[in-house]
């Protein structure tokens, strides 16, 4: 362990019902972690919303690895050696991290409610800090970090208005603080 590193907050290790049918990865093929907000009002709708079985091939559903709730306290809902669902075409090679905030909840898709305006936290960033500080040890092949909107930036049809597209994603969205994120990990923005 780095003697430089902030103090890791406690981690709940609180695993999804179906945790174990997801598809196991060796840890060394991560290197990528993504940050999201979870775009729902409280960390407990964002644990049912995790909890739906939404491919019934599988038996699994949409989820991060870890959520960070606004007072800073971390879950552990999928365990990094399990592909969490969380962003298209990244899930082998990426852990996810998702910050509780209402986003454009629940909106999504209405064209004249796509502002993001719920600020984050100062303890919810300062436990995100952390975290990533713990997981750039932990996980030396991790080279690259990035917002869900970086990685997903698919329009869809507004369900208001069918002449305007929205953006499918715009977490973590405008007032999530890059800039001193970036400061504290040596990884690269990967904006594809």
């Amino acid at each position: 362990m780095l003697p430089d590193l902030p103090p890791m907050p406690p981690v709940e290790i609180d695993p999804l019902p179906y945790e174990q049918k997801l598809d196991a990865r060796p840890l060394s093929q991560i290197d990528l972690v993504v940050v999201h907000c979870t775009e729902t009002p409280t960390l407990a709708s964002a644990r049912e919303f995790g909890e739906r079985v939404l491919y019934e091939g599988s038996g699994t559903g949409n989820s991060g690895h870890y959520y960070i709730d606004r007072d800073g306290r971390v879950l552990l809902y999928v365990r990094p050696d399990r592909i969490a669902h969380h962003v298209r075409g990244y899930n082998p090679r990426s852990i996810g991290i998702e910050l509780v905030n209402t986003g454009r909840y629940p909106h999504w898709r209405d064209s004249k409610h796509q502002a993001m305006d719920e600020p984050y936290p100062e303890a919810q960033i300062a436990a995100l800090i952390a975290l990533l500080a713990h997981l750039q040890a932990q996980f030396p092949s991790v080279k690259f970090i990035a917002g869900h909107e970086d990685l997903d930036r698919e329009m869809e049809q507004a369900l208001d208005d069918p002449t305007v597209q929205v953006p499918r994603k715009r977490d973590p969205g405008p007032l999530f603080p890059w800039e001193r994120i970036m400061q504290g990990v040596r990884w690269e923005r990967l904006t594809p």
